[in-house]
């Protein structure tokens, strides 16, 4: 198999640092914060860099980079829970809007509507919406059967637009393109300008 992220030959340690860019975005997307993602990508390239030997050539680096990576944060969140009782915020705690002014998707109120989805959905709309990753690709990170990431990518999408205050067809002015991918990944979305 080969295409975006696929080493063919040569030594896949040598393309790791073209998916730095993608793989800090996919932490920040996950941890929401900016400093525990640094330490999640360096963790990430640390552990993919001393077990390159279980890479198989041909496949796609990175999605397995991403596999890593999500791993390692998973696995801080079940050792944080156990040495904590903090309870972490309730979901919808802070609603989103859509925003009045010239009919712009303003990035402060997706962030909001977005930082409501539960991890599952919004890992995959940021697997396959903003990173790119196919439908197959993001399963295979997410260790999840195809139909399991399509659902958490619908049902987020679905989320997000029932908090911005969207429906079908709507005249958007673009903010920028990764926003408009996570919110409308997996379909033709609606008019952008």
């Amino acid at each position: 198999m080969t295409g975006p992220g696929t080493v063919p030959g040569g030594d896949p340690r040598e393309e790791m640092i073209a998916h730095l860019p993608s793989m800090r975005a996919f932490a920040v997307s996950l941890s929401r914060d900016p400093a525990l993602s640094d330490d999640l990508v360096q963790d990430a390239v640390e552990r993919a860099w001393n077990n390159f030997d279980k890479f198989k050539p041909g496949t796609n680096l990175r999605a397995w980079l991403f596999t890593i990576l999500r791993n390692i944060y998973y696995s801080g969140r079940r050792k944080a829970a156990r040495e904590s009782m903090e309870k972490l915020p309730e979901e919808g705690a802070v609603p989103a809007v859509k925003p009045d002014h010239d009919g712009r998707l303003a990035l402060r109120d997706f962030r909001q509507a977005f930082d409501t989805l539960n991890d599952e959905q919004r890992e995959a709309l940021i697997l396959v919406g903003a990173s790119g990753l196919s439908y197959e690709e993001a399963a295979q990170t997410c260790d999840v059967a195809v139909g399991t990431i399509k659902s958490r990518v619908n049902r987020g999408r679905r989320r997000l637009t029932e908090l911005l205050g969207l429906i079908e067809g709507d005249k958007l002015e673009l903010t920028d393109k990764p926003t408009m991918a996570v919110v409308f990944a997996g379909r033709g979305g609606p008019v952008i300008s």
